[in-house]
C-alpha cells in the first residue's frame, strides 16, 4: 500500500484512527473536516474559562480503548491522564430516593438491599451474565468483520442465540434478577448509549453495566476531548495531513470506482481510495449519486437524539457529583415517547454532568461548569416538531429535577447558556434526523445486518463510524477504524 493516496471524509474518532492506521502502513492520507476542529460529536468548547465536552462525558470499556491504542503503537495511559470515577453515577428517582453505583461490593450490597431486600444475590448473578455477554460479544461480534452472510449466520455462531440472549429484550430479562422497577432501570439505562430503549435492546447489553463496574468508568484530565487530541497526535506522528473548514460537496465516481471528492468551494481532490467517516445515511443521500440504497438507509431505525444545555454558573453547586442521572418512575413511558412518538416525555429522565468534580480546571475558581442532557426523539420527517418549545420544556424539566437535591435557584446563577437540539446535531455534524448515535442497534441492525464498511458498487469507497459495523460509541469507533483499515489493505492494489 506504499504511496496509495487516501482521502478521509470527516475527522471523527473513527476517521482519525483509521487515518493513523493507514498512514502507519505507508499510505498518503489526508483528512477533510467540514468544521474548524477535529472530533466530530466528541467535541469541546471553552467560554469564559468554562470547558464543556459536547459529546461523551465519560470513558467506558477501558480494555477496548487500551487494545485499540496498542494497535496504533500507543500506550493509552501514556497518552491520557486517566482517573477512575467511583461511584460511577448517582441515580436519583422521582421521590428523591437515590442509589450511587459503585464497584465496592460491600457498599453495593447495603445500597441494593435497602431498596429491595435480597436483591444483592440477583445483582451478582446479573453481573456474572454481563461478564459472559461482554467477553463473547467483544470476541464474536465486535471484533469481527462480517463481509459475508456465512460469516455471521454460521453453525459456530448458533450457540450465541442462547448465550447472548439477542432475542430477549433487556428490560424483560431483568425480571430474572430484580423485582423492584427502580433496580431494573438502574441496570438498563446504559442502553441509551447505543441510542436504544431497554424495552427493545437485546439482553446482550448487560455487558455495559458489567464493564462499568468491573473495568471502571474513567475520566481523562482535561475532558473527553483529550481522546481526540491523543488520536490526532498519533495520526500526525504517522504523517497524516488534516484540512479543516473543508466541507465535501460530493464524492466523484467513474464506473464502479470513486476517483476523489469535490469540495464545497469547487476544488477537486483525486485519490486511490475514499474513506467516509461522515454519517453513513448522509453519505448515501447527499454525497453519492442517487441509488436505491439511499432510500433503504432512510427507512432504517434511527437512534434517539438529545437536547443539551451547557451552563457556566457563577458559584459551585456542591449538591451535584460528577455524574447524576435522574430516572423517571414512568420509565417505559419515557422510551415510548422518545422512540415511537419522537417526542419529549412528560417526565423525562435526564443526566447532569459536573466535570469540575473530576478536574477543577474545567471551571474558573469559585464557579461551576454544568452540562444537562435530556434524551428526546429524533427529527421526524413526517410530523412537524416545535424544537423551540421542546427546548424550553426540557430546560424546565432539568430545573425541576434539580430541586429534588435542594438546588432551587440555579437559574439565577447561570452566567450564560449554550444549547443543542436535534437541529443543531444535524447542522453541525450532518447527522440524518439529528440522531446523535446514528442508526440504532436493534436486532436487525447488528452484526452482518448492520451496514458494511465498503460500498457494494464502488469498490474503493469505504466507511467507518457510528452507523457502520460494529456500531456507535468511541471504543467501537476505534474498532471500526481497525477493521476497515485491514479490509482496505487487503483489497486495494499497490499503485504502479
Amino acid at each position: 500500500m506504499t504511496d496509495t493516496s487516501i482521502l478521509v471524509i470527516g475527522a471523527g474518532v473513527g476517521g482519525i484512527a483509521a487515518a493513523a492506521h493507514l498512514a502507519r502502513q505507508g499510505c498518503r492520507v489526508t483528512v477533510l473536516e467540514k468544521n474548524a476542529r477535529p472530533g466530530g460529536r466528541c467535541g469541546q468548547f471553552e467560554r469564559e474559562g468554562h470547558v464543556f465536552d459536547t459529546g461523551p462525558t465519560l470513558l467506558v470499556m477501558p480494555l477496548l480503548f487500551e487494545s485499540e491504542f496498542a494497535s496504533l503503537g500507543a500506550e493509552l495511559r501514556e497518552r491520557l491522564d486517566l482517573q477512575r470515577v467511583d461511584p460511577t453515577y448517582r441515580l436519583v428517582f422521582d421521590d428523591g430516593q437515590d442509589l450511587a453505583l459503585t464497584s465496592d461490593l460491600n457498599v453495593m450490597r447495603s445500597r441494593l438491599e435497602a431498596i429491595e431486600p435480597g436483591s444483592f444475590a440477583g445483582f451478582l448473578r446479573y453481573i456474572q451474565e454481563g461478564h459472559r455477554h461482554y467477553h463473547q460479544a467483544i470476541d464474536r461480534l465486535v471484533n469481527r468483520d462480517f463481509r459475508a452472510a456465512t460469516d455471521f449466520f454460521s453453525p459456530a455462531n448458533l450457540p450465541l442465540l442462547f448465550s447472548l440472549k439477542p432475542l430477549v429484550p433487556h428490560y424483560a430479562n431483568m425480571a430474572g434478577y430484580f423485582d423492584e422497577p427502580r433496580l431494573k432501570a438502574a441496570f438498563t439505562f446504559q442502553d441509551v448509549y447505543m441510542g436504544l430503549s431497554p424495552f427493545e435492546a437485546p439482553a446482550t447489553f448487560s455487558m455495559m453495566p458489567y464493564t462499568e463496574l468491573a473495568h471502571g468508568v474513567w475520566y481523562p484530565r482535561g475532558g473527553m476531548y483529550r481522546v481526540v487530541d491523543a488520536l490526532v497526535a498519533i495520526a500526525r506522528e504517522a504523517g497524516v495531513t488534516f484540512v479543516f473548514n473543508a466541507a465535501v460537496a460530493h464524492v466523484d465516481v467513474s464506473g464502479n470506482a470513486v476517483t476523489g471528492v469535490t469540495l464545497a468551494d469547487g476544488r477537486r481532490l483525486i485519490a486511490d481510495v475514499v474513506l467516509a467517516n461522515a454519517d453513513l445515511p448522509y453519505v448515501y443521500n447527499q454525497l453519492l449519486p442517487k441509488e436505491p440504497r439511499a432510500d433503504e438507509l432512510s427507512r432504517k431505525r434511527y437512534s434517539c437524539s438529545a437536547i443539551s444545555f451547557f451552563w457556566g454558573v457563577d458559584h459551585p453547586v456542591p449538591e451535584l457529583g460528577a455524574h447524576t442521572l435522574f430516572l423517571a418512575d414512568d420509565y417505559r413511558e419515557n422510551f415510548v415517547s422518545i422512540d415511537r412518538d419522537h417526542d419529549l416525555p412528560d417526565n423525562p429522565s435526564l443526566y447532569v454532568h459536573a466535570p469540575a468534580r473530576l478536574d477543577p480546571a474545567m471551571a474558573p475558581d469559585g464557579q461551576d461548569t454544568l452540562t444537562a442532557i435530556v434524551p428526546v426523539g429524533h427529527i421526524d420527517p413526517a410530523h412537524a416538531q416545535d424544537w423551540e418549545t421542546l427546548r424550553e420544556t426540557a430546560r424546565a424539566a432539568v430545573f425541576k429535577r434539580l430541586r429534588l437535591l435542594g438546588i432551587t435557584d440555579l437559574e439565577d446563577h447561570i452566567k450564560f447558556e449554550v444549547n443543542y437540539t436535534p437541529l443543531s446535531w444535524r447542522k453541525r455534524y450532518n447527522l440524518m434526523r439529528g440522531a446523535t448515535h446514528g442508526l440504532c442497534h436493534n436486532l436487525l441492525q447488528l452484526g452482518y445486518l448492520r451496514p458494511h464498511n465498503r460500498h457494494d458498487v464502488y469498490k474503493n469507497l469505504y466507511f467507518v463510524g457510528a452507523s457502520t459495523h460494529p456500531g456507535t460509541g468511541l471504543p467501537t469507533a476505534l474498532v471500526s477504524a481497525r477493521l476497515v483499515t485491514r479490509r482496505i489493505l487487503e483489497e486495494q492494489p499497490v499503485p504502479a
